[in-house]
Parts: structure tokens; sequence; C-alpha cells
């Protein structure tokens, strides 16, 4: 079965990455994507681009090499009230937005606080995916977020980088575990994400693939592999 979609994906735009946008769509393509999104960090993380790069999506063709385009950004939590930093009318004019918490813009909060913060950010414009809720410095209570998600029919992203055994997220794989359980508990849909900050690792998801199939996870809750879902929920 193949992947068809990989929406978490950054460019040379995003200040610590090294692709372009071509270059990254042409890795999709010849890795089979038929959907590829553009989603650079937004402009509170250090070396992100400025709110312009954003509104100036709009002129990236819908499809280049056979490659169907979304336009969207990684957004991040900056309180623990879910505020972010693309306000919402700058939401709204992408295709989607991941939400996610990272330490240069959001100190750690207690389980509560960055509970609050993950749910309150899911209420935001065109959020649609949940990035990497599985580092050990932002612990969560993750029934809460899953049945949230599941309330506001948005997606948990399973992220294949912080599941490499060399990443910098601590204790990924114990915390995807759990969540992906209770996403099975609760039938609740997620999406692989590459998290590809270089084209070489765009629509790479082995790792997130060997923990589904070593947890016996039902491959009608992955989005990737459901065009039905991708169309419902993108588009």
């Amino acid at each position: 079965m193949r992947e068809l979609i990989d929406l978490h994906t950054h460019t040379i735009s995003s200040g610590h990455a090294y692709s372009t946008i071509k270059e990254n769509i042409d890795s999709g393509s010849y890795r089979g994507l038929k959907y590829l999104g553009i989603s650079d960090h937004a402009p509170n993380m250090p070396g992100g681009p400025h709110v312009f790069h954003f509104h100036n999506l709009r002129i990236v063709p819908k499809m280049v090499n056979g490659v169907i385009t979304l336009i969207g950004s990684e957004v991040n939590i900056i309180d623990y009230d879910g505020r972010v930093d693309l306000s919402d009318e700058d939401l709204e004019s992408l295709d989607y937005a991941i939400v996610s918490l990272h330490m240069p813009c959001i100190k750690p909060g207690t389980v509560e606080e960055n509970t609050n913060a993950v749910i309150k950010a899911m209420d935001r414009p065109k959020v649609k995916i949940i990035g990497h809720l599985d580092d050990d410095r932002y612990p969560v209570d993750y029934e809460k977020v899953v049945l949230k998600a599941k309330e506001k029919n948005i997606l948990l992203e399973l992220n294949n980088s912080s599941l490499n055994p060399n990443g910098f997220r601590k204790g990924a794989l114990e915390n995807d575990t759990k969540m992906l359980k209770l996403c099975m508990k609760h039938n609740v849909k997620i999406i692989f994400g590459s998290d590809a900050h270089i084209c070489y690792d765009v629509a790479n998801f082995e790792n997130c693939k060997k923990l589904v199939e070593d947890l016996n996870f039902p491959v009608e809750l992955i989005v990737n592999y459901n065009e039905e879902d991708i169309k419902e929920i993108f588009f």
C-alpha cells in the first residue's frame, strides 16, 4: 500500500532546512506521492520566515510534476491559552496548519498547562494537524487531546523524525505508543509526517510504519492511505 500524502515538509525558508520547494516536490513525485504540503515554520521560530512568506504562497502552482500541492505552515503555540504565531486572518489564507510545541517558542509547562495549550490551539482557523506531540519535555494528558481531536476532526501526527533513534525528542516511542493506543480506543485518525528538513526525507515514513505495524494499528485510521479522507479534510 502506497502513502499518498506528506504534509510536514520544510524548505530553506525555515532557516534550518536545506531544500527548495521544487526539490521537495520533485522528491515527493519520485517517491510516488500524490499530494505534498509546504509547511515552513511560522515567524516565531528562530530563522523562520516573515509573515509575507505565507501571504505569497498563493503563487505556488496547484500541481507540479504530477503532485498536487497544498500550502500550509507549522505554526508555533506561544502560550498556554493556545495562541499561535500567525493571525487568524493569515491562517485563513492557508490550506492547512500544523500546530506544534517548540522549545524556542514556549517553555514547557505542567501537564495541565501543556494540555490546555494544545486543546485551545485546535480552535484556531485551518488547524488540521497536531504536530509531534511526543516530546517528554511537554507532558500532556493524551486522552483529553485525543478526544478533542475527535471532536474537531483534527489529525494527530505520527512524526517520522521524532521516532528516529538518534532524534532529540526523548520519549517519543513511548509517548507515541500511548497516543496510538488511545486513537485505537476512540477511533481517532492519524497522519504520518516526515518532518523533512531536506528533500531526501520527503515521504520517508519508515519509522512510522514500523510502529503502526508493531501495534497492529488499523490502516483505516491512517489518512495517508485514504484519498477520501484526504479530500474531505483538506479540500
